[in-house]
């Protein structure tokens, strides 16, 4: 027995010896950046242009609802009269019904291309009278941009145009090409704009040497045990998509029930399907984000982060314990519509549930439909699938990755880059067949109230930090197209 217990603790110690010892090889990934070069920025006079373009309604059509064509034509007008350079000197095309893509020629064309992307459609405002300010308005008052926009994604599209122009002025010249797309039903799917630019950059033979769209912030006090804000750069995105469940009876009078109606049916097979989850994972995305922000944190933390081939079951059973997190570690299913008898004395002859599935990388649509039909385990559920499926993971050991995490540390020193999963649809998520590289990232600082502004309420973007983000897109375009 003791040379049993002697064994065991010579075991502990070696476990412990290489917890420890790969705890600190757990070393910083974040690149050491030299001050960003000097650009000049009117913060007023920006601010002033993204609040004209804000008074624009470019809501994207929808079911039952037209896309107010005059108002995004008016803000390509408004594009042209205000950044005179940027349509003097590169070359501009119109795609689909309201898309257009940008062509700044580099000095070496056999460079791939670098592609900036956004998107000028916004969602509606709700109970518009509830705003601080109106959401169309264009409002500029206490240091803010007020308006439905700022933040997704018209904001992003005019520091992009901002920092054009500004380099024009300068007169650089860059060596890569560089390509802006800027759909116009990115709220909608993106498949008349950001869809159409990457098959017609296909159909040209374009290979792209990286991708940056719109994505995760700079996040303030969003990442638990780190002090510093995170610039949350999505490397991939889940996949959407519609499952629907439809079992048919009889039908009937209530009064007279069989055992079992077509309506309980639909119900325990929801309830299964809740009850069996897809089991959640540590990779991907999910995983950089924590080999990136794990040695910044305190010697308990970098511990477990540097050891999740033994931690992993414990990180992902703390993570699935809330839904933010729950979300980046599984794919999953909520059940969004519902239909049964349109009497309630009536026994539904047909019970239909609507399913929206958010899949994990690594996981496809065919995973789904088996899932569902395992879980379910009934004949009588007819299942059908459709959807688009999740986003590869982009590269980390790339020069496009380099470039972007150089020009981030370089806009804002303070700030600390990790990859992340995006658990929302990006127009990106079209360009990764041109690319290995394909990155998003709003170069603005949000808390929690801030990203609830998005889609929400007094969406609006301080003054001062719409300028930072001109300044980091001058940067990022130095740095990505003169090597």
């Amino acid at each position: 027995m003791k040379r049993v217990l002697l064994v065991l603790l010579a075991l502990v110690l070696l476990l412990v010896g290489v917890l420890v010892i790969r705890t600190l090889r757990f070393g910083s990934r974040q690149v050491p950046a030299e001050p960003a070069e000097p650009f000049a920025v009117d913060a007023a006079q920006a601010a002033g242009r993204l609040a004209e373009a804000l008074r624009h309604r470019t809501i994207a059509a929808s079911d039952g609802m037209r896309a107010e064509d005059a108002a995004f034509q008016a803000l390509h007008a408004g594009f042209v009269a205000r950044f005179p350079r940027l349509h003097a000197e590169l070359a501009h095309e119109a795609v689909g019904a309201h898309a257009h893509l940008y062509t700044w020629k580099g000095s070496e064309p056999d460079l791939r291309p670098v592609l900036l992307m956004g998107h000028l459609d916004v969602v509606p405002a709700e109970a518009e009278a509830t705003w601080s300010h109106p959401p169309f308005d264009g409002v500029v008052a206490d240091g803010y941009v007020y308006g439905r926009g700022t933040l997704d994604d018209k904001g992003s599209v005019l520091a992009i145009l901002e920092a054009v122009e500004g380099l024009l002025a300068e007169g650089y010249r860059p060596r890569r090409t560089v390509l802006l797309a800027f759909g116009a039903d990115e709220e909608v799917g993106g498949h008349d704009g950001a869809a159409r630019v990457a098959a017609l950059l296909r159909e040209r033979g374009v290979a792209l040497e990286s991708v940056l769209d719109e994505g995760g912030p700079i996040g303030v006090g969003l990442v638990p045990g780190v002090a510093a804000p995170v610039a949350l750069v999505g490397v991939a995105e889940k996949g959407s998509a519609r499952v629907e469940l439809v079992v048919r009876s009889t039908g009937g009078h209530a009064s007279m029930p069989p055992p079992q109606t077509a309506a309980n049916t639909l119900a325990r097979a929801l309830v299964r399907l809740e009850e069996h989850p897809f089991k959640p994972e540590l990779r991907g995305g999910t995983r950089a984000l924590f080999e990136y922000v794990g040695p910044e944190m305190n010697f308990g933390m970098r511990l477990l982060f540097a050891n999740t081939w033994l931690f992993a079951p414990v990180i992902e059973r703390q993570m699935a314990g809330a839904p933010s997190t729950n979300a980046s570690i599984r794919t999953t299913f909520a059940a969004t519509m519902l239909e049964g008898s349109p009497k309630p004395n009536v026994l539904p002859s047909q019970a239909r549930a609507v399913l929206n599935v958010r899949l994990l990388p690594g996981d496809s649509l065919e995973d789904v439909r088996a899932h569902v039909r395992d879980v379910v385990d009934d004949a009588r559920v007819e299942l059908t699938a459709q959807g688009d499926e999740a986003s590869p993971v982009s590269r980390l050991d790339t020069e496009g990755w380099r470039q972007l995490q150089r020009s981030i540390r370089q806009a804002f020193p303070d700030v600390l880059v990790a990859p992340f999963l995006t658990v929302a649809a990006t127009d990106a998520r079209y360009f990764h067949s041109l690319s290995d590289s394909v990155y998003r990232f709003v170069p603005v600082r949000m808390s929690r109230e801030d990203l609830t502004r998005m889609h929400g309420r007094d969406e609006r973007l301080s003054v001062e930090e719409h300028a930072a983000a001109i300044r980091f897109y001058a940067q990022y375009l130095r740095n990505s197209t003169r090597q």
